[in-house]
């Protein structure tokens, strides 16, 4: 019997285009399995906001992936899938991103009744570190780090926007600087009043203003990694006991990441009835 060889060539080139699609899948039902062993170990609801962005190019330009509208959508999502009694396990790994993204993320979990803890393998910064404030427990690696929370107005930051006011006259400062120094009076002041919300569910409110004028009063430059120790310096409640399972479950996240928000999508009730059926 004779074999046309053009059709192994085809089956050879149909095989290597979905190796992709399959080993995409199997990474996914990894996740998956991992993240439903950590839930049912701590009787959690896990959910995970992971951003890669090293080695993600198009044509050669890097690709920066951030906290935006999605991201806040999907945690919401899920944090609106848990029960009020279930403690919630944030897995977080971001540069930063929209203030009103992560704003939105921090206040509903500072809201929450049951534990929240925020789990920092490597960096959350900017934005990470507001969401990281909502948690009951930050438990970071030992070399993790937060960052400061000082707002950027366009590609400045608004406390050295404002310090212009102080060094020069009103009368030597163009039109469109003091509508930047205005622009940082109001971010400026708007960080701080969302950050003292924010702890406002584990600080006191004096310990809550002290923590936020630290992060916003530009005592830092915007990338500044906050290591574990100052964090618990700042009065943060930080551990460094990292479950080896989280750092597990991060190596499972190569480069590049097209989902950047995962959870389990039912109720943790209908998750424990699952387990309870299967261990019958």
């Amino acid at each position: 019997m004779h074999f046309d060889p053009m059709i192994f060539f085809w089956i050879f080139l149909m095989i290597i285009a979905i190796q992709p699609i399959i080993r995409q899948r199997l990474l996914e039902n990894a996740r998956m399995k991992l993240i439903g062993e950590i839930e049912k170990q701590r009787g959690s609801r896990v959910i995970l906001l992971v951003h890669r962005q090293e080695t993600m190019s198009f044509l050669g330009f890097p690709i920066m992936r951030y906290i935006d509208i999605h991201d806040s959508e999907e945690v919401l999502r899920a944090i609106h899938l848990t029960d009020d009694d279930t403690p919630i396990d944030l897995v977080v790994h971001t540069p930063g991103g929209l203030a009103i993204a992560a704003t939105q993320i921090a206040r509903a979990l500072s809201r929450q009744k049951a534990k929240v803890t925020v789990f920092v393998p490597h960096y959350a910064m900017s934005g990470g570190t507001l969401i990281a404030l909502s948690a009951d427990e930050i438990v970071m690696c030992e070399h993790a780090v937060l960052g400061p929370l000082d707002p950027q107005i366009g590609q400045q930051p608004a406390v050295s926007v404002l310090s212009v006011l102080q060094k020069k006259p009103l009368s030597d400062i163009d039109d469109n600087t003091l509508i930047l120094a205005d622009q940082a009076e109001k971010a400026i002041r708007q960080m701080k009043q969302t950050i003292i919300e924010i702890l406002s569910h584990n600080q006191s409110s004096e310990k809550a203003e002290e923590i936020a004028e630290k992060l916003v009063s530009g005592k830092w430059t915007h990338d500044y990694p906050i290591s574990a120790e100052e964090a618990k310096e700042l009065g943060l409640p930080v551990s460094t006991e990292m479950p080896k399972e989280i750092m597990l479950l991060m190596n499972l996240y190569p480069q590049p990441v097209r989902q950047s928000v995962e959870y389990i999508p039912v109720r943790k009730s209908k998750i424990k009835a699952i387990f309870s059926r299967k261990q019958e």
